[in-house]
């Protein structure tokens, strides 16, 4: 190989000198992406090798050894703009596209090219476009998860595909000639056997996605590395995290989005740089582009909530609020602290507990001394309306004796375990100590873990599943005796993770699963394992299931939730999580949120005040604590923060119905339940950067304090009408303005948006109380003095009300002083026992004198500061017609 490296620098040495002096800084693309580059090694790839023009004379560096994750500088060996690579061989139309055949003559500097490919592209419909790039003559490794079936080319597509050769292909929007993909900015388009690279420019730096990792919500693109490889990494920069979602959001200079989704699931580096450019470096699988077209970034999230799945519908009290902590240390323990929250009448839904409940850490297990009475607690929960979620590590103990753990017992006989490569039950190391790793792809697999479930749930009557430790971790490197040395383990190219090894704290990637290589698999572990979940949960509780997952792929949102991981209890980990919760609603999994007062750490009452009233807005709900922690439920402080913390809980018990509906909302068209501000009002760049506040649905907008000591909140404010929930002056912009908010340490800011109608409910302690309580509308009149809404309501817990009829649907309006209720669809069984009880109108200019509800007078109260309008009107069935009238 070395001889090759040295004919190819002799062989372009000639047109090195010209082409290479016109490369500017942000238009090099690294042609020596390892570590240890010099001249020689680069020239001796056919590539340039220069000194930063900006200044920037550090050489370029693969680790930041002190913060553990991947540092890059301008490369100093890049490709020159004639660098040899594949050329077009043959374009054919087809009836869903094109075909396209090109080879390359030269071998790259990576073994085994593949030298002759094949582009297939689908014109699947009028915004979507699929790229495929594969060997046509040997099939490789394609992710295994569900995508929409293809039925015939988009008639009217927003794109255009052409062909440049000697390869270049590349996508614009039709509308403005945007170029929104092009593989011809970087000339070092390489398909090997594991190495592929290809890169395209950007439209704008305003790029979104690339999770999971730790950033800010508008991506970095001075050169930074973004790694995908699930990994056990609690949430810090530079780093690898839980999941795996490489699927980014472009802005367009006219303020137009696009997307662009590569469904792959091998390891693999993704490179931002100012140009700005893209650079995708995987290292296996295929090339498998979904080119989103938007035009908005709603639309756009819909379109790729289209390909990988809508996310499951929750049930109702899963939007309660959620308790944990790791600690408990007993059945009496997890109780006494439910019966705090009691005491202080502070809404709480679902109780759960960490590992310290089993025996062993050994899952499907009570510790016979200290949780042995777990049955009893649960009873006691759902006596009272709650209910009970406990860990489930997928580790599985392996070194007790034969015949004592049915587990691991049954899993050898079912052959359900990872192996090795000779064959043998893959053995590494987690909490029970040595263990063995489910395959969740295996056929016997799904049978295996339900018959396991529900033995455990005849005795503990659990509500739902939370998956740790599931991209797998391990608390070794591969096993005890690490892992072979092959191209698997140790391949030609290592991205940047964590550990500079694919094997660090997980299982070898040459470990065999029943489709393919661990290699391969390795980041859809989390995934496979709530699949299975799911269905066990459906088939034993015969209701919806509930699951929180740690590690997510595509499509993970069909099947369960996720929690940001590990954080600490530090004030900056509040505004990452907002971000956190952003991207995975663009990411098809809104049911997400982050442990509310941090997980590791000890927090502090003013910290945990103003988390639980962020956190009181999450989609997922729930504060958790680590072990050897002091206390951090709402319960455990002064009673001025207990009164804060039940205010904002109460306040989203009330918008229980809101939250509700944009679930429905995302199950079936994929709209987010969170999102930032600029969704809402896209072609504003001013609101790209914003990602201290958010929106729930259409019309709230939260605005936390994220900073020790503030008592008052810098809020960005998009055009509109905006009504603060708590009393104050409506806020009215024509353009985006910024103002400066009160926000004593009992408040956080929440205002609702002009033209909207918010459904809400006289809040309870729980979810099912909640439930049987009368309803109101929050009525937020835009500057016109109109506003729409609705609500959807079903029974909270069936299977496929949606998709059986079986719910309730209302259309809201407001108009010429008149607010009308319309029944859209009615099949809820139970819709005659719901009530309604009044409304509060905002933007009321003048004082009304009356006002009625389908004739009958109503009790009003008009705060004309306020523009704010309550009324007080006799119960009525809200399954029928209703008018609200006022003048």
């Amino acid at each position: 190989m070395e001889r090759l490296f040295i004919l190819l620098s002799f062989t372009f040495g000639a047109s090195l000198a010209l082409q290479c002096t016109q490369t500017n800084d942000n238009l090099r693309f690294d042609c020596y992406p390892e570590s240890g580059a010099s001249q020689s090694k680069c020239e001796a790839r056919g590539c340039c090798w220069a000194p930063a023009k900006s200044g920037d004379v550090k050489p370029p560096r693969r680790w930041n050894t002190t913060k553990g994750g991947p540092q890059i500088n301008v490369p100093y060996c890049y490709y020159p703009s004639d660098y040899p690579g594949y050329s077009f061989n043959g374009i054919a139309t087809t009836s869903y596209g094109y075909t396209v055949n090109f080879t390359r003559s030269t071998k790259s500097y990576y073994p085994n090219d593949i030298m002759n490919l094949r582009l297939d592209a689908y014109f699947e419909n009028d915004n979507r476009l699929r790229i495929k790039i594969y060997d046509p003559s040997q099939a490789r490794y394609e992710v295994p998860i569900d995508t929409p079936p293809f039925t015939q080319r988009a008639r009217n597509p927003l794109y255009q595909l052409a062909f440049d050769p000697p390869f270049g292909v590349s996508v614009l929007r039709i509308s403005t000639g945007e170029v929104i993909f092009n593989t011809s900015i970087n000339p070092g388009f390489i398909y090997a056997d594991q190495f592929i690279q290809m890169s395209t420019p950007l439209s704008s730096s305003f790029i979104y996605g690339l999770g999971e990792h730790r950033s800010s919500l508008a991506l970095p693109t001075d050169w930074q590395v973004f790694t995908f490889w699930a990994r056990d990494q609690p949430p810090s920069l530079n780093s690898n995290l839980y999941g795996v979602h490489p699927f980014y959001i472009n802005m367009e200079p006219d303020g137009l989005a696009h997307g662009v989704f590569l469904l792959n699931s091998n390891a693999m580096d993704v490179i931002l740089q100012p140009a700005p450019a893209l650079t995708y470096r995987t290292i296996g699988g295929i090339l498998d582009f979904y080119i989103l077209l938007g035009p908005d970034p709603i639309d756009l999230v819909r379109q790729y909530h289209g390909i990988v799945g809508m996310p499951f519908m929750p049930p109702m009290w899963a939007l309660g609020f959620h308790l944990c902590r790791w600690g408990y240390n007993s059945a009496n323990g997890t109780l006494a602290v439910v019966e705090r929250m009691r005491n202080a009448m502070i809404p709480q839904d679902v109780q759960w507990n960490d590992i310290d409940y089993m025996n062993s850490h050994r899952d499907w297990t009570l510790d016979p001394t200290k949780y042995n009475d777990m049955s009893n607690v649960v009873s006691n929960l759902h006596d009272n309306g709650q209910r009970y979620i406990m860990i489930l590590d997928p580790a599985i103990s392996s070194s007790q004796t034969p015949g004592t753990y049915p587990p691991y017992d049954t899993g050898i006989t079912d052959n359900v375990f990872i192996k090795t490569e000779d064959g043998k039950v893959f053995i590494g190391q987690v909490w029970p100590g040595d263990t063995a790793f489910p395959d969740w792809f295996h056929p016997n697999t799904s049978s295996w873990w339900e018959t396991l479930a529900q033995k455990f749930h005849d005795t503990v009557d659990f509500d739902g599943m939370w998956l740790d430790m599931n991209e797998p971790s391990n608390f070794i490197d591969g096993t005890k005796d690490g892992c072979p040395d092959n191209s698997y383990n140790n391949p030609p190219y290592v991205p940047a993770v964590v550990g500079q090894k694919l094997y660090s704290r997980t299982v070898c990637p040459s470990a065999r699963q029943s489709p393919s290589l661990h290699y391969n698999l390795h980041s859809l572990y989390g995934i496979s394992e709530v699949m299975v979940s799911f269905n066990t949960l459906k088939n034993i509780l015969k209701k919806r299931p509930f699951i929180i997952s740690r590690s997510s792929f595509p499509s993970s949102g069909r099947y369960g939730g996720h929690w940001l991981g590990d954080n600490r209890s530090e004030w900056p980990e509040m505004h990452y999580s907002i971000i956190g919760i952003l991207n995975f609603n663009m990411f098809a999994i809104p049911m997400v949120g982050a442990d509310i007062c941090g997980f590791s750490g000890n927090t502090n009452e003013e910290l945990c005040t103003r988390w639980m009233q962020l956190g009181a807005f999450y989609p997922f709900s729930r504060n958790h604590n680590g072990l050897g922690n002091k206390d951090q439920d709402p319960a455990a402080f002064s009673k001025a923060s207990q009164d804060s913390s039940r205010d904002a809980l109460l306040i989203r018990y009330s918008l229980i119905p809101y939250y509700y509906t944009w679930f429905m909302r995302a199950h079936i068209n994929g709209s987010m339940v969170a999102r930032p501000l600029f969704f809402d009002f896209p072609g504003l760049p001013e609101l790209y950067l914003v990602d201290t506040q958010f929106m729930i649905g259409e019309a709230i907008l939260v605005s936390p304090v994220l900073t020790q000591g503030a008592t008052t909140v810098n809020a960005t404010f998009p055009p509109s009408k905006w009504y603060d929930n708590y009393g104050a002056a409506p806020i009215t912009v024509s353009k985006t303005t910024s103002k400066i908010l009160d926000a004593p340490l009992n408040k956080i800011n929440i205002h609702l948006r002009g033209s909207k109608i918010i459904p809400s409910v006289i809040p309870g302690l729980t979810v099912n109380q909640t439930r049987g309580n009368p309803f109101m509308l929050i009525v937020c009149l835009d500057i016109d003095l109109t506003a729409a809404g609705e609500m959807y309501w079903d029974d909270g817990e069936s299977l496929d009300t949606f998709e059986r009829g079986q719910y309730i649907l209302f259309n809201f309006t407001a108009a010429n002083n008149t607010v009308t209720s319309t029944i859209v669809h009615d099949g809820f069984a139970e819709s005659s026992s719901l009530e309604f009880y009044g409304a509060v109108i905002f933007g009321v200019i003048t004082q009304p004198s009356s006002a009625t509800i389908n004739g009958q007078a109503c009790k009003l109260l008009y705060q004309k500061d306020y523009e704010k309008l309550s009324l007080t009107c006799p119960y009525m069935p809200f399954n029928k017609p209703l008018t609200i009238r006022w003048s």
